[in-house]
């Protein structure tokens, strides 16, 4: 029967001659959901209405409604709807596919299936939010004063019942996750007889006992020891960035989370024989949400990867931390470390050259050039040098992380605005090491190569190629982006792979390796292993950015795409050697230049952003008003111009 708001009496009428519940729940459900917005709350009125109206009615839909409720079992749907399930992330992966393909069948005398087929509309949070509050509590209000005392009376030793076992059961619950092999790698305390975890079971016996008794308890320290468990969750989310995370841990810590959140819940709605019926709706609101993404796969993979995500940007933060100049010393430490890099990037650019010279097929030049980007990179990185496009990756990180430790206001945004300002300043004097070193070698290098074989270093077609890869007007800034996304992808691999050393303890590894304790003494070994062990993620990030670079064009090539990469050094560096091969004059030597700077801003800009994009919603967290933040950074150019690009007029 289809629901209108004009036939909405006899729908009532029909569902009660057909002792239909779960029918009539249903279609109050379509009407609401198939509403326009400004519909929705007119129609639950109108719901109110009919049953305020005709008491015989009213009486008919709550005694159907509570016979029907007491005939359901309902702590399963207390303990597991909005809580992820207990099987694992891989298992829960493997049941939401299938479901996807081949949806189980739905028992509408299981209330966490009836949830299911009454909310499983991506939409259905719209209209549920759009009820407030008062309106759903109007209309419980009319259907308990329509029950009658027996009814009533059924019904609430029912639902007492059913929510003390599945109170009991969320306990015991967590008080076995102190037996996890996981929580007790990360936190050894757990392994103690009087844990959070096994304190609050023991509480949450008392209180049942007493709860059952209808005798008065002092939940004083009930209280401290829920205060206890969250902090206990969320120093082992943190921990989780210092040992290293997997999946299977942030499964398990969002499930710990949840689970310790509903306890908290039904105890404050059973704590009394006196209901409250907004912690009832609130409570019901929840399992109608948790309804519509029960079979999420994307909702399942969110809440797990929060931490692993959290763990990344974590240590790339801890990086990023580095490649921040607050001072002369550091400004030109940066300085002297670019100029090292620039040094080493010269070099490759003129390696890449001479491989296009002798390697013809262009999957296997693309591999190569990759290889060199990837082991030039990765020596940069153990010298100690400094990449200038490597660090927005670690720098986004570390803002993301001074938002999420400030509260929000006029201070966050006057430090937020600082952090901006002396990120600038780093990145340019970083861009400034490289470029002037990387263009000044490449013109040296090109003019020895003349003055002793007369010849010069590159031909006009190579010339020709060079100048035409840095034209703005001829797709170079797009590459530029696409060299941008792949900076973003080496902090985020950097990140992974730190947190992964962390979590396989690669130190301990290493140390007491069978093949290791045959080749190398102690000492040697110890060394090797700490050295992996802090620098694991940053050199497989070096080399996966290297592949990625040297194969973008390789994919390109196959798939017909317009797929490259500009890279700001290596575009200066191929300046240098064509401004000597060619003879430029200074005009076009100075717009070659414009040019290349102009690479280095997209790569900077795509890689910066991407990666703050990433690290706020790991975090949590977000930027309130970004337009208030570039104010203050307005502010502080103004009264202090030379600190964007020098280390003077620094604030004390």
């Amino acid at each position: 029967m289809i629901v209108k708001p004009d036939t909405l009496p006899q729908f009532i009428r029909k569902q009660i001659a057909d002792s239909d519940a779960f029918g009539l729940m249903e279609g109050f459900c379509r009407l609401l959901r198939e509403s326009p917005e400004a519909q929705i709350v007119p129609h639950l009125r109108l719901i109110k209405r009919i049953l305020k109206q005709d008491h015989e009615l009213a009486c008919s839909v709550a005694e159907l409604l509570c016979s029907w409720l007491c005939s359901l079992r309902l702590y399963p749907i207390f303990i597991s709807n909005g809580i992820l399930p207990r099987e694992g992330f891989g298992r829960e992966m493997k049941n939401r596919l299938y479901e996807r393909f081949s949806p189980s069948f739905k028992d509408v005398n299981d209330l966490r299936d009836v949830f299911y087929l009454l909310f499983n509309d991506k939409d259905d949070a719209r209209w549920i939010d759009a009820v407030p509050l008062r309106e759903w509590r109007a209309l419980f209000g009319i259907l308990t004063r329509k029950t009658t005392e027996k009814d009533r009376e059924r019904l609430r030793v029912h639902f007492q019942n059913e929510g003390l076992f599945a109170i009991e059961m969320l306990s015991i619950w967590i008080a076995a996750e102190d037996m996890e092999p996981e929580l007790m790698r990360m936190e050894p305390s757990l392994l103690n007889a009087d844990s959070p975890f096994v304190a609050l079971h023991r509480e949450v016996v008392d209180w049942l006992l007493a709860r059952r008794r209808n005798e008065t308890f002092d939940d004083s320290h009930l209280q401290v020891m829920f205060e206890q468990c969250q902090q206990l969750i969320e120093r082992l989310q943190k921990r989780g960035a210092v040992v290293g995370s997997s999946l299977h841990v942030a499964y398990l810590l969002e499930r710990l989370s949840q689970t310790l959140e509903r306890l908290e819940k039904l105890m404050a709605i059973f704590v009394s024989n006196r209901y409250l019926p907004r912690r009832i709706l609130l409570l019901t609101a929840c399992f109608a949400r948790a309804a519509a993404e029960q079979h999420s796969i994307s909702r399942l993979w969110k809440q797990s990867s929060k931490l692993i995500a959290r763990s990344i940007t974590q240590n790339a933060g801890d990086h990023g931390e580095h490649y921040i100049t607050r001072d002369k010393k550091e400004y030109f430490a940066m300085f002297y470390s670019a100029a090292g890099g620039g040094i080493l990037i010269a070099l490759m650019a003129l390696f890449k050259t001479y491989l296009g010279s002798i390697i013809d097929d262009k999957v296997w030049k693309g591999i190569a050039e990759g290889l060199n980007y990837g082991l030039g990179f990765t020596l940069i990185f153990m010298l100690h040098f400094t990449v200038a496009t490597k660090q927005p990756a670690m720098t986004a990180a570390r803002f993301a992380e001074a938002v999420e430790k400030n509260p929000q206001g006029k201070s966050l945004n006057v430090k937020l605005a600082q952090l901006l300002v002396d990120v600038f300043r780093s990145q340019s004097i970083a861009v400034f090491g490289n470029v002037i070193v990387a263009m000044s070698l490449a013109m040296i290098i090109a003019f020895g190569y003349s003055y002793q074989t007369g010849d010069t270093l590159m031909n006009q077609e190579q010339i020709e190629y060079h100048l035409h890869s840095i034209d703005p007007f001829a797709g170079t800034l797009w590459f530029a982006a696409i060299a941008g996304v792949w900076l973003f992808c080496s902090g985020i691999i950097s990140g992974y792979f730190d947190n992964r050393s962390n979590y396989l303890n690669i130190r301990m590894r290493l140390r007491h390796h069978p093949l290791l304790k045959k080749l190398m003494p102690l000492k040697q070994r110890e060394k090797l292993a700490n050295y992996m062990h802090e620098n694991y993620g940053s050199i497989v990030g070096n080399l996966c950015f290297g592949l990625l670079l040297g194969l973008t064009g390789v994919v390109g090539y196959l798939t017909g795409l317009p797929l490259d990469i500009r890279h700001v050094a290596f575009s200066s560096a191929n300046v240098g050697y064509i401004a000597v091969s060619g003879h430029f004059d200074f005009t076009l030597l100075l717009q070659c230049i414009l040019f290349v700077l102009l690479i280095g801003l997209v790569n900077l800009v795509v890689s910066f952003s991407l990666t703050l994009w990433v690290a706020l919603r790991s975090l949590n967290t977000e930027v309130t008003s970004w337009w208030a933040i570039w104010r203050e950074v307005v502010e502080i150019i103004k009264q202090r111009p030379l600190s964007l690009f020098l280390p003077v007029q620094l604030e004390k």
